[in-house]
């Protein structure tokens, strides 16, 4: 189970907290890391920090976009103490292991955290499903990130002792992909039908993506809004214009 969940670094710049990241995740069994293009990598310092978890290093996946990082993931959690100017639904760490355990049983689950100084950029954490943020002195809630990696994982591993969220059965959701291809068939749903104007789309895409996104359609619900979404596109002329979605959707769903 805990190795269906994911730790994504983005852009990290320090290689010593990536060192600092293995040892405090392999201290809670967690063993899958994840970097997304970081600045110093592999590092001499990166594996002294690491002490007895050098193997998660070695074992790290390292890629170049945060959507090659969470493509097969159907839960993905951006870090973040600050406030958005969309709102994902937010939860503290311990809420966030509490979901994350009974998910991971089946599934892949992604925590993304940002770099040292920045964090999430905004379009970083609209490719999440939900922000989760750990409690901290208002006067000073500052975070090294392996500390808050630490925090995590802590409240991972003591949500994964507790049989009750392990039974706990939850719903056959989309990955990530899944969920791209939809938004792809839906925007050219959308502008073949000049619903949204091409060379002026406006925000109704984006809003669109945060909606689906804070709602988490499960993988029927998915395939049935594709269906209509190709029925729409059937009825309006548009399945030759647009390489066949229909053929496209039947061939997602394999």
């Amino acid at each position: 189970m805990l190795s269906n969940i994911r730790i994504v670094l983005i852009n990290t710049f320090h290689p010593g907290n990536v060192g600092a990241i293995a040892r405090a995740m392999k201290n809670m069994g967690l063993t899958n890391l994840y970097l997304v293009d970081p600045n110093d990598y592999p590092s001499e310092e990166a594996t002294s920090r690491a002490a007895g978890a050098v193997d998660l290093l070695e074992n790290a996946t390292i890629v170049p976009t945060l959507q090659e990082a969470i493509a097969d993931c159907s839960l993905v959690i951006g870090t973040s103490a600050r406030h958005r100017t969309f709102q994902l639904p937010i939860m503290n760490a311990r809420e966030c292991a509490e979901s994350v355990i009974p998910e991971a049983v089946d599934h892949s689950v992604a925590i993304v955290f940002g770099r040292e100084t920045t964090g999430l950029l905004n379009e970083e954490i609209a490719q999440c499903h939900r922000q989760v943020y750990i409690d901290a002195n208002d006067a000073y809630p500052v975070l090294n990130i392996s500390q808050a990696v630490q925090i995590i994982a802590y409240e991972i591993w003591m949500a994964n002792q507790n049989k009750n969220f392990k039974n706990t059965e939850t719903p056959e959701y989309p990955r990530k992909k899944d969920m791209d291809l939809f938004y792809e068939h839906l925007e050219e749903t959308l502008y073949g039908i000049n619903f949204v104007v091409r060379n002026h789309p406006g925000k109704v895409l984006e809003k669109l993506h945060r909606f689906f996104n804070r709602s988490r359609p499960e993988k029927q619900e998915l395939g049935i809004l594709r269906g209509v979404l190709a029925a729409v596109q059937r009825e309006a002329g548009l399945t030759e214009a647009n390489n066949h979605p229909e053929k496209r959707l039947k061939d997602d769903q394999k």
